[in-house]
């Protein structure tokens, strides 16, 4: 859940808590007006009729005490009040305050109010010349108290309700603005983390987030000063490498491959020059010759896959179209080899075809070493004119687990990844069911 929306969420259940609050306390204000209503009409009725008894003998005497009457003009009820009035031996007279009716709280309501009915009423005593003779019992009617109650609770809560939205949306309005450096900080580093490229936050209104954006353009300032690092280590370490290559084969060149010559010539000697009896030494000297050639096979693998062919000069599709020729040559009933090159290559930087060269080899050798597949494509794609992307992709029906591919830690990957990181590329292996396909990216900006 995100900040605005869990403030929000607190505010709404505060504002809900204040509405349920002024509610409450909006009936109990209603029902205590009541209660006081009563006991004030309660001391009023006692008062007049301490001072003129006869007042309670108005009306007809039959009158049922289950009836309530007009109350006399001199007898004082409030809106809302009833009143039982008992004077010596007359039959008890009930009267009841003017209540017009309009407004009545709904049934629910006054179901729900049930227990007022059954609150304890006020009594108070009669007394005419410091003698009892009568008492006064006062307590609010039903529906004049639930149309009381109904109408102040809807007061109040239509107000609290009012000032709770009202609150709730100036507060997410001034929240979300508070808060709206954070999603700016949340993009930068998602664009810092996605692309590498450095975010610029500007200053802002709020201390800490003011502090957050000056901490994060600063930790922007060295992760790529140290990227920038890390690509310079990493391409020299790829020029020393490459650089290692041509001289361990221009080594295995002159000096390994002089000693099989050398060796062969001996070889060849010692089999001209034995004497006819000794057919054990001519078939010795033809079994060096037999490993001498198998050396040398050995030996032109190796070195063609230490030298790096004349890129400038032949042009990367060629040199791949020779490497994919080499591997079928060796294979020769092997899984069926495929090339398919696409796009101008011509305007390719020297460090860029080379590494792709020596990844395509890398790809190929790990397809036909670790898998059984039957056929492999190779495909350089460079499609649109002046595109700065190339993408080199090797797809094989061999089987294989990714994730146990990835996590290899073999110095092929290794050295593929080493080389892109260099170039600022990126690599992929994804499963296609029958296969892997594995698709290295690099930017072909000119040197």
């Amino acid at each position: 859940m995100s900040l605005p929306a869990h403030l929000g969420l607190r505010l709404l259940v505060v504002a809900v808590l204040c509405l349920a609050g002024a509610i409450a306390w909006a009936a109990w204000d209603a029902h205590t007006s009541l209660r006081w209503e009563a006991a004030m009409s309660a001391d009023r009725i006692a008062a007049q009729l301490a001072r003129q008894p006869g007042l309670g003998s108005a009306g007809p005497a039959a009158m049922p005490v289950s009836v309530p009457q007009a109350a006399p003009a001199v007898v004082t009820l409030l809106p809302g009040i009833c009143a039982d009035i008992h004077l010596g031996v007359e039959l008890p007279r009930r009267f009841c305050g003017d209540w017009d009716g309009l407004d009545a709280a709904p049934t629910w309501f006054r179901k729900a109010l049930a227990w007022e009915a059954d609150a304890t009423p006020t009594v108070r005593a009669i007394a005419y010349r410091e003698r009892t003779i009568g008492s006064v019992t006062t307590w609010p009617d039903p529906m004049a108290s639930a149309a009381r109650l109904w109408r102040r609770t809807r007061l109040a809560g239509g107000l609290a309700l009012g000032l709770a939205a009202a609150t709730v949306l100036l507060n997410w309005l001034a929240v979300m603005r508070l808060v709206a450096p954070a999603s700016r900080i949340v993009q930068e580093l998602e664009t810092l983390k996605a692309a590498g490229t450095r975010p610029l936050l500007p200053c802002f209104a709020a201390t800490e987030f003011d502090r957050i954006a000056r901490a994060c353009n600063a930790l922007a300032d060295r992760l790529a000063h140290t990227e920038a690092e890390r690509a310079g280590l990493m391409q020299r370490l790829v020029t020393a490498q490459e650089e290692e290559r041509q001289a361990l084969a221009r080594d295995l060149h002159d000096a390994f491959g002089q000693c099989l010559a050398a060796v062969g010539a001996r070889a060849a000697a010692i089999e001209g020059a034995a004497p006819p009896e000794r057919e054990d030494l001519r078939e010795d000297a033809q079994g060096i010759e037999a490993l001498i050639a198998t050396m040398r096979e050995s030996l032109r693998g190796a070195l063609a896959r230490l030298e790096l062919p004349d890129l400038a000069e032949a042009g990367l599709e060629e040199a791949l179209r020779s490497l994919v020729a080499d591997w079928r040559g060796q294979l020769r009933s092997g899984p069926a080899l495929h090339l398919d090159v696409t796009g101008n290559l011509t305007d390719m930087p020297g460090t860029v075809a080379a590494s792709l060269y020596r990844i395509a080899q890398e790809l190929l050798t790990n397809a036909l070493r670790h898998g059984r597949p039957s056929r492999i494509f190779l495909r350089l794609d460079r499609s649109e004119a002046g595109s700065r992307t190339v993408t080199l992709t090797l797809d094989d029906d061999g089987g294989g687990d990714v994730s146990q591919a990835a996590s290899h830690t073999g110095r092929g990957l290794v050295g593929i990844r080493a080389r892109l990181a260099a170039l600022g590329g990126s690599f992929t292996l994804i499963s296609t069911g029958a296969g892997i396909r594995a698709s290295a990216s690099v930017p072909t900006v000119d040197d």
